[in-house]
Parts: C-alpha cells; sequence; structure tokens
C-alpha cells in the first residue's frame, strides 16, 4: 500500500526507540509522508480516547510502534479504532507480538510502502455490558505510581441499539485480554460465568480472564492457560487461582460469547482490557466478551515463525537425559515444496534468504 498518513507510538523510556522514531520521522519527510506522534499524554494532561487520537491524527493508515509488547498494544488499539495497518518494531524481551529489528526500520517502511509484505489478521474482542464503565472518584491517584495518567473509561457505541437484555455495547478492543479481577487483597471476586449464553459455573477467585489466541502467551499463560497459535480462532478462558477444584480453562469457538456477573456477594471487581484498567463493576453487574467483528491487521515481513519464538523466547531447551542423543533434526527437510498430500497445510515455505528484508 502506499503510505500517506503514520501514526507513531514511541516507548520513550528506550533511548532506541527515539533513535528509531527519527529514522521513521526522516523517511516519512523523504517521501511527503505526514507522520504524527500519537498516544502521548504530558504532565497535568488527561489520557485521550483512540478516537481522539486519531482525528488529531489525521486517521493515519499505519501505526508504527517502536518498544516491545506493550507499546504495539497501544499501537494496536489505535490500529483497530481506524482499521489501519499496524508495524510492530521490536525493542522488547520477550514479546510475542512486534517483528522488525530496530536496526531494519528503514527498509520495513519502505517493504510497506512498495507492498512486499503480508497481511496477518488476528482476533480481537469487543465488550457489552449491564452499564457503561466508569471509574470511582479516587481511583486514579490509588494506581499512579510507575504509570501515567489512566485511559478514560470505553464510550458506549452509539450505533448500536440497547435493550433486550442485550445490554450496551462499548467501544473497546483487546488484542490480548479482558480480565475481571479483585480491588483488595483480602477479598476474592465471586463471579457467574456464561458460555454461549448458559451459565458454565459459579468461580470465587483472583481473577477472571477472557483472552484471544495472540493473548493466549501472556496473562493467559502466566495463569497456567494453554498456548494457542494466533492463527486460530477461539475464545480463552482462564481462571487465576479459583477456590474450587475446576480450575482448567475452557476453550470457547469464536462465535460463543463469554459473560461475566458479580454475585451477589463478591467485591468490586475491576475491568482491564490489555491490562488497562476500564471501569470498576458491583455485585450484580455484567460484561460480555466477545470477538470483534473486525481483526487486527498487522503487517508481516514474512513467514512468522511462532513456535519458533515460542520455543526461544521460553526457553524451551531438550531435557538433558536427551542431550546425549545430540540435536534434534526437522521432521522432514523443506528444501523442496510440498508434495501433493502435504500442499494444503501450512508449512514454513523453502527459504531462499536469510533474513525476508533483504
Amino acid at each position: 500500500m502506499a503510505v500517506a498518513r503514520v501514526g507513531l507510538v514511541v516507548h520513550e523510556g528506550h533511548p532506541e526507540a527515539v533513535d528509531a522514531a527519527r529514522v521513521v520521522r526522516a523517511w516519512c519527510d523523504s517521501r511527503g509522508v505526514r507522520c504524527t506522534d500519537i498516544d502521548l499524554w504530558r504532565v497535568g494532561e488527561r489520557r485521550h480516547s483512540a478516537q481522539e487520537e486519531l482525528d488529531a491524527a489525521s486517521d493515519p493508515d499505519l501505526i508504527v510502534t517502536l518498544g516491545g509488547d506493550g507499546t504495539f498494544l497501544r499501537g494496536a488499539r489505535l490500529a483497530a479504532a481506524n482499521d489501519a495497518l499496524v508495524l510492530g518494531v521490536d525493542l522488547g524481551r520477550v514479546g510475542f507480538l512486534t517483528e522488525v529489528p530496530v536496526q531494519d526500520v528503514r527498509l520495513a517502511l519502505d517493504a510497506v510502502h512498495e507492498e512486499r509484505v503480508t497481511i496477518d489478521s488476528r482476533m480481537l474482542l469487543t465488550m457489552r455490558a449491564s452499564c457503561p464503565l466508569e471509574l470511582p472518584d479516587g481511583m486514579e491517584s490509588l494506581l499512579r505510581y510507575g504509570r501515567g495518567p489512566l485511559l478514560p473509561p470505553p464510550p458506549v457505541r452509539p450505533e448500536c441499539e440497547v435493550g433486550g437484555g442485550w445490554g450496551i455495547a462499548l467501544n473497546a478492543t483487546a488484542l490480548n485480554d479482558v480480565v475481571l479481577e479483585k480491588l483488595a487483597r483480602d477479598h476474592q471476586v465471586s463471579v457467574g460465568v456464561y458460555l454461549a449464553g448458559r451459565l458454565l459455573a459459579s468461580y470465587s477467585a483472583d481473577a477472571v480472564m477472557v483472552a484471544t489466541p495472540t493473548g493466549s502467551t501472556a496473562y493467559s499463560f502466566a495463569a497456567g492457560g494453554p498456548v494457542i497459535s494466533p492463527r486460530a480462532e477461539a475464545l480463552v478462558f482462564t481462571p487465576v487461582a479459583p477456590h474450587m477444584a475446576f480450575n482448567r480453562s475452557v476453550i470457547a469457538a469464536p462465535d460463543e460469547p463469554i459473560a461475566l456477573r458479580l454475585l451477589e456477594r463478591s467485591g468490586h471487581a475491576a475491568v482491564s482490557i490489555d491490562g488497562q484498567l476500564g471501569g470498576v463493576l458491583r455485585p450484580g453487574e455484567w460484561i460480555g466478551v466477545y470477538a470483534a467483528p473486525r481483526p487486527l491487521r498487522a503487517v508481516r515481513l514474512g513467514p512468522t515463525d511462532f513456535y519458533g519464538r515460542l520455543r526461544e523466547r521460553m526457553r524451551l531447551t531438550d531435557a538433558p537425559a536427551a542431550a546425549a542423543d545430540g540435536e534434534a533434526a526437522p521432521l522432514w527437510p523443506q528444501n523442496t515444496p510440498a508434495p501433493p498430500d502435504l500442499a494444503h497445510l501450512s508449512l514454513p515455505p523453502v527459504q531462499t534468504a536469510d533474513y525476508p528484508l533483504q
């Protein structure tokens, strides 16, 4: 695609990210492309909604993130609101979302501009709720340590009808997960969990979450959830430290919504959307989490080796007892095209270069 407007999301605590941002701006200047820094805040200012930031940036068609997975999630929030492409430049340590090495920023932008890329569709989550989400007075000051101002609660989508017991549609998207978690250490949340409109179970837990396959390697993984290929489409429900024997994740089909209702004697619960506090629920209130109608469109410069990245990031080494047998060989050689009976499968293509940008 011919890039006309770029939105830039920078982790300014990373000197390398600040340097890479200069490269992006210089690339844009050399091609007459408008480049705007977005998702910024300054002392004394409030955080802006995704739509406010996009309006200020004149609706960018490409969002470039410079940082780790947290920075990519910030950019994904903006890209999803505008159906823009998002390109993640890797400056993190254990991330799965960013792809481009920081030294190849200019080459990556050339590849996007010359349409030498593939577009990776990633499932997103959106929400309905029994009421608009709100933050109690004083909540932001309690959570201010170590972070900037909170994002505003997600607004109601005005084009969606209200009524009939369906709740109100919130203008919120999550690439990783939506989490309902306790506010006080000494008081768990009690939650009724509904899958596809039917009660599954009632939990007393530190938190319960609904994750995408992309988010399966984030908080859900840390809570004992399964690892799922980001190419899959599914909703992953995982309880965190539940006080019950059934503590397993449940994987639902992409068209099966998951609803979470706070029970009568539960404490208040925080609703987090990709790690950002979105509001607080009181007993009796509920949220419904389901697949968004439109996926995120992430730029990929070549085939994504998700399982290779999983092996490296999680340091999945062979068992010591297997070390004496030597290094494991590929299951089958892939230096020729796949035979007809394997041609319909998704397998790594024959590599003609060490790196796609070369």
